[in-house]
């Protein structure tokens, strides 16, 4: 019996259109809805594949997103197998920096408004600034934060917004936060929020009677 174009199984091309990219980076919905729509019709595939390679596709219908995550292990009696996604090491600042962006987002939710948080440069300096040791210099703080900056846009939960026509970008810039950050900075962590603040505190504070010595 012929097959009809409806019955027909998409092809081992079509789940490597899925895959590479997956395996590469993020998928958002509002990037690529063609390639969006692909991976929703597709996803009991990608997660068969995926998991032999000890990986998870985690895929966010109501924010638009998905990625791959190593598994986790529950059976203490299988061993560990290598991990194909890298773990990245986050420094001190960028952590507290991904911290206070998560929060700001959370806030942003709970108050109804628009799902897209944007912020200046000058909004995120300013939220960072109250963590950092008394008597900095200023310039050399605003620089550090720019790298700190820099670097949570090359981990893509942040990215710069082009100004707008007529607009001159120069040190201001403006940058929407992603809404992926929610899925590794999860709700329980974001209840212990003020706890961690008050050690981050403590530890700037160690640093600046450190550097005071």
């Amino acid at each position: 019996m012929l097959e009809t174009e409806q019955d027909a199984t998409p092809s081992t091309h079509d789940l490597s259109s899925l895959l590479i990219p997956l395996l590469k980076g993020v998928i958002y919905r509002e990037s690529d809805t063609a390639l969006w729509g692909a991976l929703l019709d597709l996803q009991a595939r990608v997660r068969d594949y995926v998991i032999v390679l000890n990986l998870e596709l985690v895929l966010d219908e109501a924010e638009g997103y998905a990625f791959l995550r190593s598994r986790t292990a529950h059976d203490e009696e299988t061993p560990a197998l290598p991990r194909l996604m890298a773990r990245r090491p986050l420094s001190f600042p960028v952590s507290l920096l991904l911290a206070l962006l998560r929060k700001k987002l959370a806030e942003s939710d709970a108050s109804g408004a628009d799902t897209r948080l944007i912020l200046s440069r000058e909004q995120i300096v300013d939220a960072i600034r109250v963590f950092m040791p008394a008597g900095s210099n200023e310039a050399k703080l605003a620089d550090q934060i720019d790298t700190h900056i820099n670097k949570i846009v090359d981990l893509g939960f942040m990215r710069k917004l082009k100004p707008a026509a007529g607009q001159r970008d120069g040190k201001a810039g403006v940058f929407e936060v992603q809404r992926i950050l929610k899925a590794f900075v999860d709700a329980q962590w974001l209840a212990d929020f003020d706890a961690r603040l008050g050690a981050y505190r403590q530890q700037l504070g160690g640093a600046a009677e450190g550097g005071n010595d």
